[in-house]
């Protein structure tokens, strides 16, 4: 998604990646850290560098990934590279609190106090190198929010030049509506998990209610079922086996690999579900970008889902 909300569908090269509208897919960073290595970090900087290459212009970031590592290799990325910032889209997430030791310990929890959502804010920057976010996204909810004092902490962010958009992340529909209505900004974007194994935002209203708030959903974990079907407990043998063969079939009809069809049937909701892709290998990261120009059949995206269900539709 540009900065004013549009994304493109269609590119078939470098060139034209280049000059068009950013493409429709997330570069997610929770990964590029490693185990903090200087080979881990190599690993994680050419992967940034082919997601540039491939015309990828959103990045996605989190307070918590690597306990800021993440964000500081980023930092270092940019600064390597001083005439992308003005090109990217910066996405950083915060309000997951880790576990502390005390006594007694602190737990896991959520926190969208605007002391902590200001502080996060401004540890991302100072890591990032940079003096906006170009998205904010409330990472997971807080069952204790205030929904007034949320909505004026962004606007605060907002009117200070911290941050140019905000969103929300792993939000019910209810918890979406709630803070849009209170919100003086406009709620950019809803990521939650989204897949051929991760499907209930098809039938819980959530996609439904993305589209009708122009709230885009960002889909992370996009591609869980289709390339490991093999690790999925929540499907059953049978389910997995029929979505492995029918993905490969597709994948022989459209020329790609079952990964890259995974993608075209995300890319296929008419919400808009912009892929959030991880993967750390440059040749994965090029070809995820040709799943965008698949004139995708409506009717194969129908007998995906039957395989992923195991039975037709109603």
């Amino acid at each position: 998604m540009t900065r004013d909300g549009s994304w493109d569908r269609q590119m078939t090269s470098n060139e034209q990646r280049a000059a068009a509208k950013p493409l429709r897919l997330i570069y997610g960073c929770m990964r590029i850290a490693g185990d903090g290595s200087a080979a881990a970090r190599a690993r994680g900087l050419a992967a940034l560098d082919a997601a540039f290459a491939a015309g990828i212009r959103h990045f996605d970031h989190a307070d918590i990934y690597a306990d800021g590592a993440c964000e500081t290799l980023f930092g270092e990325w940019l600064r390597a590279h001083p005439g992308r910032r003005d090109d990217l889209t910066i996405i950083s997430k915060c309000g997951i609190r880790r576990p502390q030791p005390g006594n007694p310990p602190l737990p896991q929890h959520y926190d969208f106090s605007p002391g902590h959502i200001e502080a996060s804010v401004a540890g991302s920057l100072e890591r990032l190198g940079i003096d906006r976010l170009d998205m904010l996204l409330l990472h997971r909810p807080d069952y204790l929010m205030a929904p007034d004092a949320v909505a004026d902490c962004l606007a605060k962010l907002h009117a200070g030049g911290a941050i140019a958009s905000a969103g929300v992340s792993n939000f019910s529909i209810s918890q979406l509506r709630l803070l849009a209505s209170k919100s003086h900004l406009p709620l950019a974007a809803n990521q939650i998990e989204f897949s051929l194994a991760e499907v209930r935002a098809l039938d819980n209203g959530l996609l439904d209610t993305c589209l009708e708030l122009g709230v885009v959903p960002q889909a992370w974990s996009p591609l869980a079922g289709a390339v490991d079907t093999h690790r999925r407990d929540d499907l059953a043998a049978a389910q997995r086996h029929s979505l492995a063969l029918e993905l490969q079939r597709q994948a022989d009809v459209y020329a790609l690999e079952a990964w890259q069809i995974a993608l075209c049937w995300l890319l296929a909701h008419p919400a808009g579900v912009v892929p959030v892709i991880g993967t750390l290998t440059p040749e994965r990261i090029d070809a995820s970008v040709d799943a965008l120009s698949v004139a995708y059949d409506h009717v194969d995206w129908y007998r995906l889902l039957e395989a992923r269900n195991g039975h037709p539709v109603p």
